[in-house]
């Protein structure tokens, strides 16, 4: 075990698969005690055993973030437990459409706008206070390159995105001279679960997918889990409010 984060505690959402399970194992062999949140609780309790089977220190605890209660006991816990939250990565959010926009449906959208928007809000309005006890923080939420520019045949997820930018940077300021660093991850087409699914559906999404990309491949989890790390650490101590896009140079094209 590295010590980097020896003894932090590190909250994530959505950790019970793909970016969340990796960014999780990545803090957890540096130390970190790890509370991780899903509403997978199968899966969730499954990444918390598996980091607790390698000498890690992982809890795992059911939330659905969309919902104010289940946040605030989430946030409850971790301070009666821990005393203290000194990371938290709110990634937990929900699949793209794939219509047009004047094609969408409504559910679909409000799906969308309450996950990846309120969920990230719900969580940061409960994280904040608990960091402030403590003289600060890091917190990282999940962006996309879909907040960077246009996404045809996306155009709710995309909204979505741009909105957890606009929280991202109006708290990083708001909360810049209290410790707490607030930023964002903005990762391109990564192989998780969810890419895996589309690509079994159309075969072709594979090749397609890799081309976007100007170093030719999709990208890893586990390099996502690398910036949210680095942006975390005491090495990015003058960084706050970014957007810092993972994504094989797609953003330079």
């Amino acid at each position: 075990m590295s010590s980097a984060y020896s003894g932090k505690v590190v909250l994530i959402t959505g950790a019970a698969a793909g970016i969340g399970k990796a960014t999780a194992e990545a803090f957890a062999v540096q130390g970190a005690r790890m509370v991780l949140a899903d509403i997978d609780a199968a899966n969730g309790e499954a990444v918390a055993a598996n980091i607790r089977a390698n000498d890690g220190d992982a809890v795992f605890y059911p939330c659905n973030v969309v919902d104010a209660a289940q946040v605030k006991a989430l946030t409850a816990m971790i301070d009666r437990e821990y005393g203290r939250l000194d990371c938290a990565f709110n990634n937990a959010g929900v699949e793209f459409e794939q219509d047009k926009l004047a094609d969408a449906d409504e559910t679909v959208f409000d799906r969308i706008m309450d996950v990846n928007v309120k969920g990230v809000w719900q969580c940061m309005r409960f994280e904040i206070p608990l960091m402030l006890k403590n003289g600060g923080g890091a917190i990282v939420n999940t962006g996309s390159i879909a907040a960077l520019g246009a996404a045809p045949k996306m155009s709710a997820y995309a909204a979505s995105k741009h909105a957890v930018l606009g929280l991202t940077r109006s708290a990083a300021v708001e909360y810049a001279r209290k410790g707490i660093r607030i930023n964002a991850v903005c990762p391109a087409v990564i192989d998780t679960d969810m890419f895996r699914r589309a690509v079994e559906i159309e075969p072709r999404k594979a090749e397609s997918a890799a081309r976007l990309h100007p170093v030719g491949r999709v990208g890893r989890a586990e390099e996502v889990a690398a910036a949210v790390l680095y942006l975390c650490s005491e090495s990015a101590g003058f960084t706050t409010g970014i957007a810092l896009p993972v994504d094989g140079g797609s953003t330079c094209i």
